[in-house]
């Protein structure tokens, strides 16, 4: 089962607070993170007790009013107390109505009590309830085994995209059927090996053009069609064609593609709602029965904010706000995301909100491209922190691909994958990947960062100045060849030991691969998409205005044609008044037509986008805008 509480691939952990599991039937105290804080006041203790006495014995009757309710609506129902800002969404037993506190101010004040700017202790206190009844949390290992990808495209100045270019490139590709052709053979990655483990935060260093958003995409199903793949990649042992691997994953790429006129607060609620709760709630119904019957009373915040977390189809959800304070972009939540003509967020932010994007749903695999471009070192540090801290409490399997990161940030990774020139010279701990090139002659200056050297000494003309052997003469180590001295390191051996053993499909959790396409029913896809493109037409109101007075104005004018109430009647020629109408009629109306076309086109690559990650079936788009 998937975990219910995070924005995006789970969040569950556990918390330094144990006394929140005690029975159901116990008299304790089990709700001390809602009371008010003692006084030192000695003639004020007994009405303090008192008062402490009195909130338990209203807890236990609120928790006695949500047993005895259906499952349906226990899990729709949650008990807070000690909260003013939470008492108008409680309804007339004294319990909070799920569904108003997953959204607005209600679902903003629980997260600011469970959160507290504190992740790490949130994630504990989440994973501390699931370990507590012995739930698996469901966890993804990736495979990768001889893979290699190539393409065959054209060089040179043939492939300029001009006019002459495709006409000719057309009859060549067409006579290279019969005969040779003038296409060269481009080899993306070959025959690469590794294992992504879960728990595990991995890096992926590499020079530019060296494969790394290939190699990112072929392990999450988003390859081009025109790319020739060869090779095994596997989840748990089953292939793509077991299962959805856009849906099981999540793409992070390095473009910023998204709607200009939606806020950032409104770009992630629509990802969220299209992506879906996953088995959540299916987790979330689990958990809740065992711990009725082991008779644990779960911590009330935990408890609430996870059911707020399983709440589907609405338009806003406790999930944003999490992604958003987590990111750093509750300061700028109501802004725009902006453009080239609409002044809105910074470079850096809308790098954020790409990240966000798919943090908001329920993937458990994660693959994040050059996430730190437009990005300040302290927060690079910060966002990868917070995911090595999900990996680490939930199981979850990531990997980042980073061009020059800090050493502050590179310390926080557990594996490294080195790749160059399509070969992966490097794929294991951190520790050991100094170990590897000293043992070919090639040692990090104390006062270089490893990162930076690391990707130099694959260059032949950088890696001289690290040759550390003076007693031996230097000579230039080729990429290939390092390969070649990883299969015979330690590491290396050891990778190639596991990848003969192959995974145990029993073994794979039931909730660890998604095998249904959309997150959401065609019905409920296509009312958030109905709704994204009314606040559109809402945002961009002027066109719209000016455009339908436009219309009214030559529809009027047009109907003069039509005062004269007698017109002679019988011969041929008076028809070519009424066509003469009708024909201004429609050219005006296919005129008027091109403010929306060109607003269309705009929309087109978050619509690509958004399509290839499975938010929603393509017709939803497509009927709404032809509507």
């Amino acid at each position: 089962m998937e975990p219910t509480g995070m924005p995006g691939p789970g969040a569950a952990l556990s918390g330094s607070r144990r006394s929140s599991g005690r029975s159901w039937g116990s008299a304790s105290n089990i709700s001390h993170s809602f009371r008010q804080p003692d006084t030192d006041d000695p003639f004020r203790r007994g009405s303090a007790s008192s008062s402490r006495r009195h909130d338990d014995d209203e807890e236990n009757l609120r928790w006695a009013a949500l047993e005895k309710l259906p499952t349906y609506d226990r899990m729709r129902r949650a008990v807070l107390l000690g909260n003013h800002q939470l008492h108008d969404y409680a309804g007339s037993t004294g319990l909070v109505e799920i569904e108003h506190l997953a959204s607005g101010d209600g679902g903003r004040a629980l997260l600011d009590r469970v959160f507290q700017d504190d992740s790490e202790r949130f994630l504990r206190r989440l994973r501390d309830r699931v370990d507590r009844v012995g739930i698996e949390l469901p966890a993804i290992e990736v495979r990768y085994e001889d893979l290699s990808i190539e393409v065959e495209a054209f060089v040179g100045s043939a492939a300029l995209p001009t006019l002459w270019n495709f006409t000719t490139n057309s009859l060549q590709s067409l006579i290279g059927r019969f005969a040779s052709s003038n296409k060269k053979t481009i080899n993306i990655l070959q025959h690469v090996n590794g294992i992504i483990k879960p728990s595990r935060l991995t890096l992926l260093l590499g020079p530019p053009s060296s494969g790394k958003s290939t190699l990112m995409r072929a392990l999450t199903g988003k390859l081009d069609k025109a790319l020739k793949v060869s090779g095994n990649i596997t989840y748990c042992g089953h292939t793509f064609a077991e299962f959805y691997p856009e849906r099981t994953s999540a793409y992070v790429s390095q473009y910023d593609l998204h709607n200009a006129e939606m806020t950032v607060r409104e770009t992630l609620d629509f990802s969220r709602r299209c992506l879906g709760i996953g088995a959540r709630y299916d987790m979330l119904a689990e958990l809740a029965k065992r711990e009725r019957d082991a008779g644990i009373k779960p911590d009330p915040e935990i408890d609430a904010y996870m059911k707020a977390t399983a709440v589907q189809g609405q338009e806003t959800n406790i999930v944003t706000d999490l992604t958003l304070k987590v990111l750093g972009l509750d300061i700028c939540a109501d802004t725009p995301i902006g453009d080239e003509m609409i002044r809105g967020i910074s470079g850096g932010q809308k790098k954020r909100v790409t990240t966000g994007e798919m943090l908001t749903g329920p993937a458990r695999a994660l693959f994040m491209d050059e996430i730190s471009t437009g990005l300040d070192s302290s927060s690079t540090f910060q966002i990868v922190k917070y995911v090595k801290q999900l990996v680490h409490v939930m199981n979850e399997t990531v990997m980042i691909s980073l061009l020059q990161p800090p050493p502050e940030t590179y310390n926080l990774f557990d594996d490294i994958i080195l790749l160059s020139e399509g070969y992966i010279v490097y794929h294991g701990p951190r520790e050991n990947i100094l170990e590897f090139f000293e043992a070919s002659g090639f040692r990090c200056p104390d006062r270089k960062g490893v990162a930076d050297f690391l990707q130099e000494v694959t260059s032949k003309k950088d890696q001289q100045q690290y040759w550390y052997r003076e007693h031996e003469q230097y000579h230039p180590v080729s990429v290939p060849e390092f390969a070649e001295r990883f299969k015979s390191f330690h590491v290396g051996q050891q990778m190639f030991k596991e990848m003969q053993v192959p995974f145990e499909k029993s073994k794979t959790h039931p909730a660890a691969l998604t095998t249904k396409k959309y997150g959401l029913s065609s019905k409920e896809s296509l009312k958030a998409v109905i709704s994204r493109e009314v606040l559109l037409m809402k945002r961009n109101s002027f066109i719209y205005i000016f455009k339908v007075t436009q219309l009214v104005i030559l529809g009027l004018m047009a109907m003069t044609v039509f005062l004269r109430t007698k017109m002679p009647s019988g011969q041929i020629s008076d028809g070519t008044k009424f066509f003469g109408a009708l024909t201004f009629s429609l050219i005006t109306i296919m005129f008027n037509g091109f403010a929306e076309l060109q607003l269309t086109i705009k929309m087109l690559p978050a619509f690509y986008k958004q399509r290839d990650f499975l938010f929603f079936p393509p017709w939803t788009w497509d009927w709404q805008t032809s509507c």
